[in-house]
């Protein structure tokens, strides 16, 4: 297990706000709860006040469910760029799931990705990412405050 700290994440952050910014996304979808600090400091660093939130449900602390499960809609209806954002592309399941929901309810938008962390063997390769993930990430969200 590694442990990531504010700090490393607020590095990362400002890469990924970098990276980002030749898509010029005008809207930010973060995935719940994972993508919500990120998406917070991305939304900041970008200067755009459009963001969303869709929760998924896919693991149980560190096991894996059979099915992953969608909560929640985003009004993505005036947006042509859509900027996905979660902490990591682990198995990739649910950025693949949360594409497509999306995707279909919006065919005129423009999506794309952005994590933290990504691992080689997931489905879904974010477009925009910081680090591979080698080994299960502690990140400060879930330890600092219990």
């Amino acid at each position: 297990m590694i442990y990531y700290s504010y700090e490393n994440f607020k590095n990362d952050a400002r890469k990924l706000i970098d990276e980002v910014r030749s898509f010029d996304p005008e809207v930010i979808v973060a995935v719940a709860r994972g993508g919500l600090t990120l998406a917070h400091a991305m939304a900041e660093g970008l200067g755009i006040r459009a963001v969303e939130s869709i929760r998924t449900e896919l693991y149980d602390n560190d096991q894996k469910r059979d099915n992953i499960c969608i909560y929640g809609e985003c009004d993505l209806l005036s947006h042509k760029r859509v900027l996905i954002v979660d902490d990591i592309a682990d198995s990739g399941d649910t950025l693949d799931a949360i594409m497509k929901h999306l995707q279909g309810d919006n065919p005129h938008a423009e999506f794309k990705t952005a994590t933290l962390f990504y691992k080689k063997t997931s489905i879904h390769q974010p477009d925009f990412t910081v680090n591979e993930a080698l080994d299960w990430i502690d990140f400060f969200w879930d330890r600092d405050f219990k």
